[in-house]
């Protein structure tokens, strides 16, 4: 009896041990609420539920930091991030000079995301140049990759931080929210952000100023962040702020995965995103351009997961 009862419990042990395995949790790392970074991991994981039976969920914290470090510490296992940031974050410069993130990997490039500075319709700034003298959003202390991201937008006009009068903030959310309120002149967000949508429904409509794209502008950037380009960004309605075609400061979205995590779970999470963009879409209109034919990019000093790998070898996407 004592046998029949040990082995019955040892077999309702084992199932139970089984079930909590495959239902193990899988977090991305992402900002707050309202930023496109939130909204598209969000959506990521809603598919990757729905679709593929994977149990995902977004955890948001105050910056890109705290991102890259959740999973460089295996703490999360996602996170969408600009792959500038993943470059200085894994070979340990910049902001993360205080130590590298070895366990950084690159899952997949998702699409380029075109970024800008945003002000009021009626705030008479037109251009880059336009912001000297006036309040813009600086500090970035919860959210470091604001600094580098405003200083290399100022940077297309010949323009530095001294140039303008700092308003300290603390990340993307709260500078917006700033501008909302009239404390600031300027700040910067993803184009088709919601919270750009947000901020333009309470001042009556907001805009972003163009950048210039000639080849000094291109070097004055690239010296900040070597990784970023120029792209064409024309109005659409999920683009708001967006009023005529015009170039913008862009860099690549990247999926970026810890080195822990199970090779067979990230080519599942690969193959879910590539192969759902319809679905993607109806969630966030900005996977329109989800890199289905380019998913796979080489950047200096980084490496992909084996499990990403795998997918792009097997869909003939990979090149050495």
């Amino acid at each position: 009896m004592k046998t029949h009862t040990l082995s019955l419990l040892t077999g309702i042990t084992l199932s139970l041990c089984s079930s909590l395995s495959s239902a193990q949790m899988m977090s991305f790392a992402s900002p707050p609420q309202g930023s496109v970074w939130n909204t598209m991991s969000t959506s990521i994981a809603n598919v990757a539920r729905s679709k593929n039976n994977m149990n995902a969920v977004v955890q948001p914290f105050s910056g890109n930091r705290a991102m890259m470090d959740s999973v460089d510490q295996g703490l999360a296992e996602f996170a969408i991030n600009d792959v500038n940031d993943v470059i200085v974050a894994a070979n340990g410069m910049a902001d993360y000079r205080d130590r590298e993130r070895p366990n950084l990997r690159l899952a997949m490039r998702i699409s380029p995301q075109p970024i800008g500075i945003f002000v009021r319709k009626d705030s008479g700034i037109n251009s880059i140049k336009d912001l000297t003298g006036k309040r813009v959003a600086a500090g970035w202390n919860a959210f470091p990759l604001g600094r580098s991201h405003m200083s290399a937008m100022l940077a297309t006009s010949g323009l530095e931080w001294s140039d303008v009068k700092q308003v300290l903030v603390p990340d993307l959310i709260r500078a917006a929210d700033a501008l909302s309120s009239g404390r600031i002149d300027a700040t910067y967000f993803a184009v088709g952000g919601p919270k750009v949508a947000e901020v333009d429904a309470s001042v009556g409509g907001v805009k972003f100023v163009p950048v210039a794209s000639d080849e000094i502008a291109a070097a004055a950037m690239e010296a900040i962040r070597p990784a970023f380009y120029f792209s064409a960004v024309t109005p659409a309605p999920h683009l708001v702020g967006v009023d005529a075609p015009m170039q913008m400061v862009t860099w690549d979205n990247v999926l970026v995965v810890g080195a822990h995590v199970d090779d067979e779970k990230v080519y599942q999470m690969v193959k879910t995103v590539l192969e759902s963009k319809p679905e993607l879409i109806k969630l966030f209109p900005g996977f329109r351009t989800l890199s289905t034919d380019e998913p796979y990019k080489i950047y200096p000093g980084l490496a992909y997961h084996p499990g990403a790998i795998r997918y792009f070898k097997e869909k003939g996407l990979w090149h050495e």
